[in-house]
């Protein structure tokens, strides 16, 4: 008999995969948002600003970024990094050689007089013992495309244990009565993507 895995689509990884990542890994989240989408000159520097970021990035692993991937919906754009650790952040976010610093000076030099755009971010130190992810049946992606990935039958249990049924005796409703996932659920439906050839990341247009 033919296993179904081995006729998986182009680019999925069949099975179920971890991510395999160090200590002090950090998932950078930083967006933007048109609040003025006609304002065109208060917005468009922000935004070509990140891709000239990534690209640089990208050309000098040395300064600590694993990966990212980039999300556009409506008035937002997102980009998830994944740095080597908190200290390669702050120092790429404030060094004078670096594409940010000037990026971040001009924005602020504008948002004092509008608001046409806004910007925001969170950064967040992850440890494997405090963390779950799994992939199943996915292409490569997030934390585990970034740092690495291990088949799960080759990695120690998961530290952060789910409650009630496991993956494989459960149904949909089941696992989410389990995990507490309330009914009323906000839902993003993933309706087209598209690639840059130079940049690290896969920009997805998402309508929620």
């Amino acid at each position: 008999m033919t296993d179904s895995r081995s006729n998986a689509p182009g680019g999925v990884r069949p099975g179920r995969i971890r991510a395999d990542f160090d200590d002090n890994t950090v998932v950078f989240m930083i967006g933007m948002r048109f609040n003025a989408i006609w304002r065109v000159t208060h917005w468009l520097p922000v935004f070509l600003a990140m891709p000239k970021m990534l690209t640089e990035l990208g050309g000098n692993r040395e300064l600590g970024l694993l990966g990212a991937s980039s999300w556009i919906r409506w008035r937002e754009v997102m980009v998830v990094q994944y740095w080597r650790d908190m200290d390669h952040l702050m120092r790429y976010a404030i060094g004078k050689d670096n594409e940010h610093l000037p990026a971040w000076s001009a924005f602020n030099r504008r948002a004092r007089s509008a608001s046409s755009v806004g910007i925001w971010h969170e950064a967040y130190e992850v440890h494997p013992r405090a963390s779950h992810i799994i992939y199943r049946d996915m292409p490569l992606g997030g934390m585990g495309k970034a740092a690495g990935l291990r088949e799960v039958a080759t990695m120690p249990p998961q530290a952060v244990k789910r409650k009630g049924a496991g993956p494989d005796d459960a149904d949909v409703a089941g696992i989410g009565q389990a995990e507490g996932i309330s009914s009323r659920m906000s839902v993003s439906f993933v309706v087209g993507e598209f690639r840059h050839p130079r940049l690290l990341q896969r920009f997805s247009v998402v309508l929620a």
